[in-house]
């Protein structure tokens, strides 16, 4: 068997390296328009995408030149795509108009699916939700008729899409499960099968679905694991994975993740590579290797990812508080933000404007992200989404900060539970840590000691060595300062007795028995060394427990 026929063997086996290996080392006078379209794909899948164009262009002037207007179409329309998603905007219009002549002539056919597809998007972006549904509903019918799985899928999440955009977002994610279970079920060919997945990860994140993202990710991966080492989709499906093991706590897999990442994407996708070197600098800063996570940042921001909200945290951890305030600004300024950036934002914004002593800008923040919550419960249908809880937090810390101890402990206590509930321990934490300073002041001790306690454990388990630091140090100060040795029970009891109560009304305001109050008492005397209750009340005035 000579080379070429080995060569053309491969691409129909899908064997991309071999078959790259192959065709790099034949005349290139020995390949038709069909051996150069499938040295093009051998190229992409071996990560070598410059080389693909250059395959493709040879694979469209040879389809032209033969008259083929359906293969040159869509070889004309494959190089819009590749060189958009290089940032190529001009030369991408420039193949598109070119596909569009070649495939606009022709009887249908399913190379007509992907103009379908450029329509919806266009009009979806123009915001003609209508005309952009009725382009993806020709695409899935034409999808159909030609006998295309691969792009009916795409069809179906090119209206799902929509659906979001439009505000139907429930609809939609049904709609993109729906298509991410074509791949899932091995219905689609191993180029769709990536691509579908990678934008339904994309729009899971965009729509703050936590949970849907987690499940639709490990199918993801487990495919990518499952194809040949030279799969060119693993770097795209794994800065989601990433992208989720971080905000469920796996920070030492997600940065093996993200290094990966950065290591897979950089020769061809530089913005989803920035995506993992902010993602590492998020980790970083929260371990307080600030001059790494600096360095990360830095690296994103090189690769055009703005590095807000994280830098500006940085700046607050380094106590630049008024650099800190002054990066966020132009950041919050752009309208351009997705919801879940638009959050992080206003929650940097909250924390920053705090530490300012700006209470009126906090609070403009946290009123933004309740609205911002409140507009997604009414797209969305549930009150258990990220950005409730992100809302609840912002919410509990201003009202502390106010002095509105009730609202505060209120609102903390929401957000502790749709944390925990979303299984984000870091910010559980973090909502931990302002609710014990909420019940300390409240006169909750024993509260605010577990609570210390609960975050301290979650800071060493993650390795976030600042934030397990100052928990110890709180805890430390709790302890410290609870009077001779008592209970937060027994400073109950001990405060109610000191107010004159008998022992039959601290049983009924504390709904306990009289039996218990007693052995309360006999335990408050031996700690305090006293044998009355004059005595004890004595004690409550002094140390400020009354």
């Amino acid at each position: 068997m000579d080379t070429l026929r080995q060569a053309r063997d491969a691409v129909a086996q899908e064997q991309w390296a071999e078959a790259y290996c192959l065709l790099s080392g034949l005349d290139a006078a020995r390949l038709t328009p069909d051996d150069r379209a499938g040295f093009a794909d051998a190229a992409w899948w071996t990560s070598r995408v410059e080389e693909s164009i250059d395959q493709r262009m040879r694979a469209y002037s040879g389809y032209a030149e033969k008259g083929a207007g359906r293969r040159a179409g869509l070889m004309a329309w494959l190089l819009f795509y590749e060189h958009q998603l290089a940032g190529r905007s001009a030369v991408a219009a420039g193949w598109l108009r070119r596909a569009r002549r070649h495939l606009g002539g022709e009887p249908e056919c399913v190379e007509q699916c992907y103009l379908a597809w450029v329509d919806t998007e266009a009009a979806q972006e123009r915001g003609a939700f209508d005309e952009a549904m009725a382009s993806a509903r020709r695409m899935a019918a034409v999808a159909r008729r030609c006998g295309s799985p691969d792009l009916h899928a795409m069809a179906v999440q090119a209206q799902a899409s929509v659906l979001v955009a439009q505000g139907r977002v429930a609809e939609g994610l049904d709609l993109l499960d729906d298509a991410m279970c074509s791949a899932t079920a091995g219905e689609l060919s191993a180029f769709f099968t990536g691509w579908v997945y990678c934008l339904g990860l994309q729009q899971c994140m965009a729509c703050v679905d936590l949970d849907r993202a987690a499940q639709w990710t490990e199918a993801a991966m487990k495919w990518c694991e499952a194809m040949p080492a030279e799969n060119n989709f693993r770097g795209l499906c794994r800065v989601h994975r990433a992208e989720v093991l971080e905000l469920r706590g796996s920070w030492p897999r997600a940065v093996t993740e993200a290094v990966r990442t950065c290591e897979e994407l950089l020769p061809y996708e530089r913005r989803m590579a920035a995506e993992a070197f902010y993602l590492i600098g998020e980790i970083r800063r929260r371990r307080g290797e600030l001059t790494e996570a600096e360095e990360s940042y830095d690296r994103a921001h090189e690769l055009g990812r703005d590095p807000q909200p994280g830098l500006a945290l940085l700046r607050l951890a380094q106590g630049k508080t008024e650099a800190s305030a002054a990066a966020l600004r132009p950041a919050l300024a752009h309208e351009g933000s997705g919801r879940l950036e638009r959050c992080r934002l206003l929650v940097a914004q909250v924390e920053v404007s705090l530490a300012l002593g700006h209470l009126d800008e906090a609070r403009t923040a946290a009123e933004a992200l309740e609205s911002l919550a409140g507009e997604w419960q009414r797209l969305r249908g549930t009150a258990a989404t990220p950005l409730h809880a992100s809302a609840a937090s912002a919410g509990g810390a201003v009202a502390f900060a106010a002095g509105d101890l009730d609202r505060a402990q209120d609102l903390l206590r929401r957000a502790l539970d749709l944390w925990l509930e979303l299984s984000v321990p870091y910010e559980a934490a973090q909502v931990r840590m302002t609710l014990a300073a909420a019940d300390r002041a409240a006169g909750d001790t024993e509260g605010a000691r577990m609570e210390l306690r609960a975050a301290q454990q979650v800071f060493q388990e993650l390795s976030a060595a600042p934030d397990a630091r100052r928990a110890a140090a709180l805890l430390a100060d709790v302890q410290r300062r609870r009077p001779g040795g008592l209970t937060e029970r027994e400073i109950q009891v001990l405060r109610l007795v000191a107010a004159g109560r008998t022992n039959r009304a601290v049983a009924a305001e504390l709904v306990i028995s009289e039996h218990t109050v007693a052995r309360h008492l006999n335990n408050i005397f031996a700690k305090l060394d006293v044998s009355s209750r004059a005595a004890a009340t004595a004690y409550a005035c002094t140390h400020g427990l009354v």
